[in-house]
């Protein structure tokens, strides 16, 4: 009996510490709600994927060599060429552009980023240059420097156009101008500079060039053009017939089929030239020839922009299936700096879209690679890797001497491994590696290492830039 009754006190016992531990184990789902997972917590704190805005482009640090080598090719071209390096904002007043590429054309019409600013005047990214560099050669009075005034640039622009290969709405340019002189030889000049750049880049391209007289050539041109077009009218193209009152030059160079055809049989402006606007234009081609420069007489060029006046070019890229692509383009402006309110002024300019460029070169580069024989070109310079503390610690003065005395060294000096500093190295390309130690801090040496044969020799750290110099010049 005393086991029953024993036995009897147990079980409720037993119920009651199952009881207590279920309201435990409620207690801990309470608190386990509370403390949320942080799989999930993640999730939803996680914020949006954001990515670039459409036509725009980031350019990579894999790009970032081929990217260099265009700017630093075109600064050299135009110091070379006598060019002085100039910068103008991006922001700038919309009227400026308004004025000065004209109303009716596609760049003011649909292509500008406007929008107003905080004062309520109106602003935009700047969608070409030239026009801004005007406006800086009236307000700094560039009219009393030494004439001419030849500038050079690298920026980036922007045009709310559709994108599509080559072709972004922020874009880079490069470009030549010219103030202050009307002769034929700054024309050709410009012109050699901009196809030299690109010949210097392994591109070949021709120069499509003609003449659009003066204002009041084109004006006579005009009556006879739009006369022909509105007999036309029915052929053309649903935009062509908008441009034929609004902006009829630019139905010459409409990129509808339907236009080409009609433009096979219509007026050529060279016909309307005066004596003296064709007289300026033969002899900006004599300097061409004289210079060697290709190009074709193409009556239809009249460029998209109001202020061109005489010599307008383009240049133009062929790839293997035979198709053409405008890498660039220029001409004449005598009457812009005077449109915007300076003195009369005459001015020669171009420009060369980047992005397109380095399409063609990025694209030259993956045929090259595709062939047998091809070797990458080794970089110059040595690559320095070291190990531990103290060594890392030393290389921040070794490398910067190597660097003020010309040479290029590569590391990484957030690596610790030397097995994989080494392999950085081995796929650099280069042929020789610096290795600092804790020992070579100590004892002021510093190991070169041959990278094709592993051979290690050990060199006084005082030396080494004469010691690396002599291994470069071989």
């Amino acid at each position: 009996m005393p086991r029953k009754k024993s036995t009897t006190k147990k079980q409720p016992q037993k119920k009651v510490q199952a009881k207590k531990a279920t309201t435990k184990k409620k207690v801990v789902k309470k608190v386990d709600l509370k403390n949320v997972d942080p799989k999930k917590e993640k999730k939803k704190t996680k914020g949006p994927v954001y990515t670039t805005l459409r036509g725009m482009k980031d350019i990579l640090p894999k790009e970032g060599v081929m990217w260099q080598h265009l700017y630093h090719t075109a600064e050299d071209i135009a110091g070379a060429y006598g060019f002085s390096y100039i910068e103008t904002p991006i922001l700038e007043q919309a009227s400026l552009f308004v004025r000065s590429i004209g109303k009716g054309t596609d760049v003011v019409d649909k292509e500008m980023y406007i929008f107003e600013d905080k004062d309520g005047s109106k602003v935009c990214l700047r969608p070409e240059v030239t026009a801004s560099i005007a406006r800086s050669y009236i307000n700094h009075g560039m009219h009393t420097f030494p004439q001419p005034v030849k500038v050079w640039y690298w920026g980036q622009m922007f045009r709310h156009d559709r994108p599509q290969a080559g072709r972004y709405r922020q874009f880079h340019q490069f470009g030549c101008e010219t103030f202050g002189i009307q002769s034929p030889v700054v024309d050709a000049e410009l012109i050699a500079v901009a196809y030299n750049m690109l010949r210097d880049l392994g591109i070949e391209t021709t120069v499509k060039i003609n003449s659009i007289g003066t204002p009041e050539d084109r004006e006579n041109y005009i009556v006879e053009l739009v006369g022909y077009l509105r007999s036309k009218r029915s052929y053309l193209s649903d935009e062509s017939k908008k441009r034929i009152n609004k902006n009829p030059l630019r139905v010459l160079d409409s990129k509808h089929e339907q236009d080409k055809a009609v433009m096979e049989e219509a007026p050529q402006i060279l016909d309307w030239l005066s004596d003296k606007s064709r007289g300026f234009f033969m002899s900006v081609l004599e300097y061409l020839d004289e210079a060697g420069v290709p190009y074709v007489l193409t009556p239809t060029l009249v460029r998209g922009l109001d202020y061109y006046t005489d010599t307008v070019f383009e240049l133009y890229t062929e790839d293997d299936e035979g198709s053409q692509s405008a890498l660039g383009g220029g001409g004449r402006y005598n009457g812009l700096v005077g449109q915007l309110g300076g003195e009369e002024t005459p001015g020669s300019g171009f420009s060369l879209g980047i992005e397109r460029v380095a399409n063609i070169l990025k694209k030259q580069k993956e045929e090259l690679e595709k062939q047998e024989d091809y070797k990458p070109e080794k970089p110059g310079g040595i690559f320095f890797a070291q190990l531990g503390e103290q060594a890392c610690k030393r290389s921040l003065h070794l490398i910067e001497e190597l660097r003020r005395s010309g040479l290029r060294v590569y590391h990484n000096l957030a690596k610790s491994s030397l097995k994989a500093q080494l392999e950085t190295a081995d796929k650099l390309g280069v042929s020789n590696t610096l290795i600092l130690g804790q020992k070579e801090v100590q004892d002021g040496t510093i190991l070169i290492r041959n990278m094709e044969s592993g051979i290690q020799e050990v060199v006084d750290q005082k030396k080494i830039v004469n010691t690396v110099q002599k291994l470069l010049a071989k």
